[in-house]
């Protein structure tokens, strides 16, 4: 059940319980609704950005007393909850009525520049917000405005003005016909949208002297011509001040439609479903381009110029653009499901369609009431999703992986086991890590991280460190637990669990906020154990992990508490050359104005093995050691 927040008239009685009770709301309608397929990743990307602030409204929270109302929250609060109204109508409008997707993609962009506005006013040292949530929360920011940007060229004085007003009128015209609003309060929430529609008018009259003059059915065209400018629609105001798209004829276009050639993937020539740009600006289907690349291709197909690196971005804004005009012109957007065919890379096609039928069957028995039936089917999953990409993506879209992240926390071990593992060897394939968060994998997989047996632990970590390879799954994966569950592993799993565990810890600690997290659960014991270890089998890891953790200050004072100074002093006469060049690195972080540690490193007798490495080392090794012995050198003047 949804809040109604029936009782608040205006930020003079807001509190940051309301904040958090419009992102519970904004969680459960993730939880609970089917999203349309033209948006719903544009739904799912703010839920997912939104459920993030729930860290920072708890800090604020804690450093008010009860109930305390503040007005520094209200824009934030209007963003939420035009955010929550976005999300209800995206999920019921009709994408067949003329105008209605340009009008959702622009609020959606309406909505991700309000929520960006209001999160940089808040005012994190009055609140004691901690570095952790700053940080995260300036995350958040980036991928909103990112997000504002991939919507289309962003006009700040036309989205500021369409996005000064009330957004609810603007979503009730889009779902006006559907009644499933209705019962999620969207139409039972009058007080408090009478009270932000104040406010926002009020907030408005410094912006714009004619909006205290507009009537609110002039409110609504003002946003309407809004968003007809901002996506290049012509639009004509009759006497009336009804505002018509000028395509009278449009019904008479012809039955078979033609795609336009920008829709095209110039290697396969067949209309995307997955565009992703490369470094050379062009757009190619995802599973084509990755192919040429992974071929030892380093040019770019169209121009045969040179790729600066192998990076492909997801081009949504073709892709929803792609997804609008099939749903206009009823086209089918090319599946292997649908089409029974998957094209290999000398341009033939494989047919699929007995392997569709046997995955399907597969997928149906994850659900069967009989474990054997269910641990059956999981092994082929595990065995089948092992072999190549194309039966990833086929499992996939058989929707395999709710099912699959269900029978991660099952009594039967074999199952967990191939559960877990399945899920690993799908998210290989890029696409299938979203649909694998989507899915609430994250404390499932923490849970086997934990209690399950040692290979089922051993994927866990695996998993985790493939999810954790884009930016914003690093922030969600180090909230879970899953940070001091991977430490257990590290410290007591088995060899290949320990550098499982390793190569996710790297990863995740990447970002800023998982370095305090890393070192409360007490890593750095743990990476002294495996620098000092006789078979010396983990070092490189623990050195990699210790170059990420230095630079921060928590995770300095542990290093040195824990007197790991003397053990890299050493490693730099002694280590291997990455060794030798990970230690003085890893030095430098530690000793940068810090005298005390700048002392020590002279008293273990580091400039003599400093010396030796700017003559013999590698060059990177050479610059670390240069710029210690700089520092080592400047010392005494600094007492």
């Amino acid at each position: 059940m949804l809040s109604p927040f029936s009782d608040i008239m205006d930020a003079d009685h807001l509190t940051t319980d309301n904040l958090r009770l419009l992102i519970n709301d904004v969680v459960t309608i993730s939880a609970t609704r089917g999203f349309r397929d033209l948006f719903r990743k544009d739904c799912t990307d703010l839920c997912r950005r939104i459920s993030l602030l729930s860290h920072l409204v708890d800090e604020i929270r804690e450093s008010l007393s009860d109930s305390q109302p503040s007005d520094q929250f209200f824009h934030l609060f209007v963003a939420l909850q035009d955010a929550k109204r976005l999300l209800l109508a995206a999920s019921t409008f009709d994408p067949h009525e003329d105008g209605a997707s340009k009008r959702v993609a622009f609020q959606f962009q309406c909505v991700t520049w309000k929520l960006e506005k209001a999160l940089g006013n808040i005012p994190y040292e009055q609140f004691g917000v901690s570095e952790e949530v700053q940080e995260q929360v300036e995350l958040v920011r980036a991928q909103l405005k990112r997000a504002t940007e991939r919507y289309g060229p962003v006009n700040s004085s036309t989205i500021s003005r369409a996005a000064s007003q009330p957004i609810l009128n603007e979503l009730e015209s889009l779902s006006s016909r559907n009644k499933g609003i209705g019962s999620l309060h969207i139409g039972n929430s009058g007080n408090i949208d009478h009270g932000v529609k104040m406010k926002v008018k009020h907030a408005a009259q410094g912006n714009s002297s004619r909006s205290q003059d507009l009537g609110e059915a002039e409110m609504v065209n003002l946003t309407s011509l809004a968003i007809c400018e901002s996506i290049g629609v012509e639009v004509d105001t009759d006497k009336s001040g009804d505002v018509s798209e000028e395509s009278p004829d449009e019904s008479k276009k012809p039955e078979i439609a033609v795609i336009p050639e920008d829709f095209l993937c110039p290697i396969s020539l067949e209309i995307m479903r997955d565009p992703v740009i490369v470094a050379t600006g062009q757009t190619y289907e995802r599973s084509y381009i990755q192919r040429w690349i992974d071929s030892g291709n380093v040019t770019c197909p169209k121009t045969q110029q040179k790729l600066q690196n192998m990076t492909l971005t997801p081009n949504y804004v073709l892709r929803s653009l792609i997804f609008q005009w099939c749903a206009k012109n009823n086209v089918e957007q090319p599946t292997a499901l649908l089409t029974g065919k998957i094209k290999k890379s000398d341009g033939s096609f494989r047919d699929v369609s007995g392997d569709i039928a046997t995955i399907q069957a597969l997928v149906r028995k994850l659900s069967s009431r009989v474990v054997e039936d269910r641990r059956a089917a999981v092994t082929e999953i595990r065995s089948l999703s092992k072999r190549s990409t194309d039966n990833r993506i086929l499992i996939a879209e058989a929707g395999a992986i709710p099912f699959l992240v269900s029978l991660l926390t099952t009594d039967d071990i074999t199952t967990q086991e191939n559960a877990v593992t399945s899920i690993l060897n799908l998210s290989i394939y890029e696409n299938n890590k979203e649909l694998i968060m989507l899915a609430g994998a994250i404390p499932s997989i923490v849970q086997v991280l934990r209690n399950g047996t040692m290979e089922a632990r051993e994927n866990s970590a695996a998993t985790l460190f493939s999810l954790s390879l884009a930016d914003e799954n690093k922030i969600i994966i180090g909230a879970s637990g899953a940070i001091s569950a991977l430490v257990d592993l590290l410290q007591s799993g088995s060899p290949r669990g320990k550098k499982d565990a390793a190569t996710a810890l790297f990863n995740l600690c990447i970002y800023q906020g998982n370095k305090g997290r890393a070192v409360r659960a007490g890593i750095i014991s743990a990476l002294l154990k495996m620098l000092t270890d006789s078979s010396g089998t983990m070092v490189d890891e623990a050195l990699t992990i210790l170059s990420v953790l230095a630079g921060h200050q928590e995770a300095k004072a542990a290093i040195v508490k824990a007197c790991i100074l003397p053990v890299l002093v050493d490693l730099l006469g002694t280590g291997l050359p990455r060794n030798k060049e990970n230690a003085a690195a890893i030095l430098l972080a530690l000793c940068k104005r810090d005298a005390e540690n700048l002392s020590c490193l002279s008293q273990l007798g580091a400039p003599i093995v400093l010396t030796e490495m700017t003559r013999s080392g590698t060059e990177r090794a050479k610059r670390k050691a240069t710029s210690l012995l700089e520092l080592l050198r400047k010392l005494p003047q600094q007492h």
